[in-house]
């Protein structure tokens, strides 16, 4: 069974701005793969401020928060997995909800890298069988026949072609001078 924690960020997240109030994550930024501006970090901790109108992006996944953020002017990209979700609360009274923590495995990207296919791996060209529209009767006609045969499906190519050719577009075109 998959992880409730992100299910209930989620609902906490709407639940604090549907009541009008500021939705704060606190997260542990001591466990791997947490990226946020170091130098906001206190005692292995980060409080963010996740409304709407302070993040661009935010992104609240199964596995991962993820947003940009201004941070003393500067932007950053925050990219916290669920598990190091301490808490989140409204920063007006303090309601919310705390977690456990719990650190991604160290192998965790190792499982989740997607192979994409080599820019320089060409397939070579290949011939395909393709197959005629001649009835078994024909067939056999030809394998009887076969110089017959190829003197009638040379006259029939000639007579198909002739008649799917323009007869406008066999003559020369024409110059008439008026005075």
């Amino acid at each position: 069974m998959t992880s409730n924690k992100p299910y209930f960020m989620r609902a906490l997240y709407e639940w604090i701005l549907d009541n009008n109030c500021t939705p704060y994550i606190v997260v542990d930024a001591t466990l791997p793969f947490v990226e946020v501006p170091e130098q906001f970090i206190t005692e292995g901790k980060i409080i963010l401020n996740i409304l709407p109108s302070a993040t661009h992006n935010l992104y609240l996944g199964d596995e991962w928060i993820t947003f940009s953020a201004r941070f003393s002017g500067v932007s950053e990209e925050i990219n916290i997995p669920i598990g190091a979700v301490v808490a989140i609360y409204a920063q007006e009274n303090g309601e919310g909800m705390g977690f456990e923590t719990e650190a991604l495995p160290e192998d965790y990207f190792d499982e989740t890298i997607i192979k994409i296919p080599s820019k320089t791996t060409h397939h070579k060209p290949q011939l395909n069988i393709i197959e005629t529209e001649i009835d078994s009767a024909e067939q056999e006609e030809i394998k009887k026949a076969p110089i017959a045969s190829k003197e009638k499906s040379i006259k029939d190519t000639r007579s198909t072609s002739q008649k799917k050719e323009d007869p406008k577009k066999n003559k020369k075109p024409t110059l008439t001078i008026i005075k």
